[in-house]
């Protein structure tokens, strides 16, 4: 089974190895000179390729994750390894520890497996809530009303 590789399963320390891919904004959260970048370099050296995904794979992430909340969680780097899993669903597995990438891969049948967390228990939609009202908002920043901070909170 071909390994989709997120940040977070490229610096989990567990030996990985077989067919696997990660996507080129994933290979720039890698700066030259660390431990993780001598990691990245190791893997690139034992097979591990650079792929892009599709356009129409980007724009359905960008719908969902928008749809659960999780937009403002995800990373462009984030999105980009979805719309890669997206696009290889069939063929291959997600590795990630990030909550969020989870719970957009679950709602989209992506196969996918934490490396060193629990994993979620339950796909999430998320909110903004007040901290001062109350009151409930689609987008992050100041309460419009009170203006008090706005936090993201799960929505069941």
């Amino acid at each position: 089974m071909l390994l989709i590789l997120d940040a977070s399963a490229i610096l989990s320390g567990i030996p990985l190895q077989g067919d696997m891919v990660t996507s080129p904004l994933i290979e720039k959260e890698f700066t030259p000179g660390g431990a993780s970048w001598r990691t990245f370099q190791y893997l690139k050296k034992a097979g591990l390729k650079i792929l892009l995904p599709s356009d129409g794979s980007l724009t359905k992430i960008r719908d969902i994750s928008k749809k659960t909340g999780d937009l403002d969680r995800l990373s462009p780097a984030d999105r980009e390894i979805l719309a890669l899993a997206y696009d290889l669903r069939n063929e291959g597995m997600l590795l990630s520890d990030d909550y969020s990438i989870q719970n957009i891969a679950q709602l989209l049948h992506i196969t996918y497996s934490p490396l060193s967390q629990k994993g979620i228990t339950e796909i999430r939609h998320w909110i903004y809530r007040c901290m001062g009202c109350n009151r409930l908002s689609t987008k992050g920043g100041i309460c419009p009303v009170c203006g008090s901070p706005l936090k993201m909170v799960g929505k069941r």
